[in-house]
């Protein structure tokens, strides 16, 4: 199933994107482009970002290092988390650590799915990617499963002995950076990896009952602050893909008044009008790539006063013009 990828998150996972392209010679403004997001903006704290600027950004990184999933996995720690990763190594064992990450998987920066279950004395770690684009579907899965080993090692130090590792994508014709301990299976039915369930039980060397309460309790102030303000952006964000609307008219719809639509937005750190922006340019890939309309009709369609402003406006979502764009796309 298709996701809207309008939820937000820290920032912190996309600044660790860009500084990996940085380290291997990308510059941030290569992988940057399209999503609406400036280097400014990652280095401030507490920032955030929508889903789909990151995916943005890593379309961008599949492009020019494709094969790096694995390397970008191994980048993320504990403490890239911010208080996700202190609640993870604050628990008092590696199965309270699991059920914290399961249950605040939102305050992650996983794009995958995961699941954990106990089979045969094993606990076994799934990642569903089934609902990610296709492009960017393995580097997801494999940067997702790296990321995991690599908390685990730093819950306890030297780590998990693996049991065994499976990707359900072909063997690449490189697989020396595919060190888990094991060597992996390829083609598997399922990603994923699994570890002795004895380990479970194991106690957690920085484990702390204040500082375990105090970061949970965190934890679920900013996964409820996020859900509640994501909601109403998702509305009207959904509601703007189907047709352009005034703020006025979309409050009136939601039965709340404009300024309160607007104190909402505001407090989902975004805007009415960033929300149109966004709707505009996601309605305006739809029709220049599955339909024939002309640039002027399209623009119409988008409720633009005249075409020059919409090819104005798509040079800056996309870095080209709205025909070239739509040729482009058609020919792949």
């Amino acid at each position: 199933m298709a996701q809207p990828w309008d939820f937000r998150r820290g920032v912190a996972g996309t600044a660790l994107l860009v500084r990996f392209g940085a380290d291997r010679g990308v510059p941030a403004d290569r992988l940057l482009a399209g999503s609406g997001l400036t280097a400014a903006h990652l280095a401030e704290p507490g920032a955030e970002v929508e889903a789909r600027q990151e995916l943005r950004v890593v379309r961008n990184l599949v492009e020019v290092l494709p094969d790096s999933g694995v390397a970008v996995g191994r980048r993320y720690r504990a403490t890239t988390f911010g208080v996700l990763g202190f609640a993870f190594l604050s628990c008092a064992t590696v199965h309270d650590a699991v059920e914290t990450a399961l249950r605040y998987l939102d305050l992650s920066f996983a794009f995958t799915d995961p699941k954990a279950s106990v089979e045969d004395d094993q606990v076994v770690v799934t990642l569903d990617d089934r609902s990610l684009p296709a492009d960017v579907a393995r580097f997801l899965a494999e940067r997702d499963l790296a990321a995991i080993h690599t908390v685990i090692d730093d819950l306890l130090p030297g780590g998990v002995p693996v049991l065994g590792v499976g990707f359900r994508f072909a063997e690449p014709a490189d697989t020396s950076g595919y060190d888990f301990g094991v060597r992996p299976v390829f083609g598997a039915e399922r990603t994923g990896s699994s570890f002795d369930a004895a380990f479970l039980g194991r106690a957690l060397p920085l484990a702390s009952p204040e500082a375990s309460a105090v970061c949970q309790a965190q934890c679920r102030d900013l996964a409820g602050r996020r859900r509640d303000r994501d909601g109403t952006a998702r509305t009207v964000r959904a509601r703007l893909e189907r047709s352009p609307a005034s703020p006025a008219e979309v409050a009136a719809e939601l039965a709340v008044s404009p300024r309160t639509l607007r104190r909402r937005l505001a407090a989902s750190g975004t805007s009415f009008h960033e929300l149109l922006d966004e709707a505009r340019a996601a309605r305006a890939d739809v029709l220049l790539t599955t339909t024939a309309l002309s640039v002027e009709r399209i623009a119409e369609e988008l409720g633009y006063a005249e075409s020059a402003s919409f090819i104005h406006a798509f040079r800056r979502w996309r870095g080209t013009t709205p025909g070239d764009y739509g040729r482009r796309r058609r020919a792949v």
